[in-house]
């Protein structure tokens, strides 16, 4: 299937979602902010976003099912389904910081197409499998840093009910100590969408694959490589979400560094 069309529609969604939550942003001071769970928020922006992203969506794809953060899920008869992210980084969207929106197509097991959209800065990341990744139109391609004292790797802090929290400070302590910076973006997708672009060397972190499945893309397009914490593939990584993103250099200096951590399995699927 050609999907040149579908991504013009996924990217043209992305702005207006993108419009309309920056007007919630410009007043971030005053939003009403609800609480999923630890260091899980949402706000009458996230739902009014992917309510928009769904109407457009089923108007122009009736039979393809829909996943996004905030609603109960809508499964159709077929092997396209959307992974929606209206607000990607929360958290950074309630203080005034930047966040993005994320639109994911999957077709079976695999994400074929993508679009990432940062408002705030009006960074549009997009991909088509097998046809590479692109910022505004420019193509991408992850960083050739080989230094580890340069590199630049990103990641999220853990909160007690993740499973790979015990041990997870003395880790990072670790993976700080020889490189140039850890740095924290607040948002799954974009964090993948900066090791895309090279702004990060790597990245790391136990997340949803509704996050971050349109940067996984974007990586791979661009060059780099994707793997869980211990080198394992997508058949891993996208139901236990402790991944890496990066250049290879760095994949390998973050798989050294994380390979003692207790290793996450999949919860067997019910026959």
């Amino acid at each position: 299937m050609n999907y040149d069309a579908v991504l013009a529609d996924m990217i043209a969604v992305a702005r207006e979602a993108g419009a309309l939550t920056l007007t919630y942003f410009k007043r971030f001071r005053d939003l009403e902010i609800g609480i999923k769970g630890p260091a899980d928020f949402v706000s009458e922006a996230d739902k009014e976003s992917e309510l928009l992203i769904r109407k457009f969506l089923f108007e122009r794809y009736p039979d393809w099912s829909f996943t996004g953060e905030e609603f109960a899920a809508v499964d159709k008869d077929s092997d396209h389904r959307w992974l929606v992210d209206p607000i990607d980084g929360t958290t950074n969207f309630i203080n005034g910081m930047h966040y993005t929106i994320s639109i994911a197509l999957r077709r079976g097991n695999e994400t074929v197409c993508g679009a990432l959209y940062n408002p705030v800065s009006d960074e549009m990341f997009t991909a088509i499998k097998g046809q590479g990744a692109f910022m505004n139109g420019e193509p991408l391609k992850v960083s050739e840093q080989a230094d580890i004292g340069l590199f630049n790797v990103g990641t999220g802090l853990a909160t007690p009910g993740l499973f790979t929290y015990p041990g997870f400070y003395q880790r990072l302590d670790a993976i700080r100590a020889p490189i140039s910076s850890v740095r924290i973006v607040g948002s799954s997708a974009n964090s993948c969408a900066y090791v895309a672009l090279g702004r990060l060397t790597g990245y790391y972190e136990e997340s949803g694959i509704v996050d971050w499945a349109v940067g996984v893309l974007l990586v791979e397009e661009a060059g780099g490589i994707v793997t869980d914490w211990w080198g394992r593939g997508p058949e891993f990584y996208e139901r236990t979400g402790c991944v890496i993103v990066a250049n290879k250099p760095t994949h390998a200096y973050l798989l050294d560094k994380l390979k003692d951590a207790p290793r996450k399995d999949p919860v067997p699927t019910p026959p």
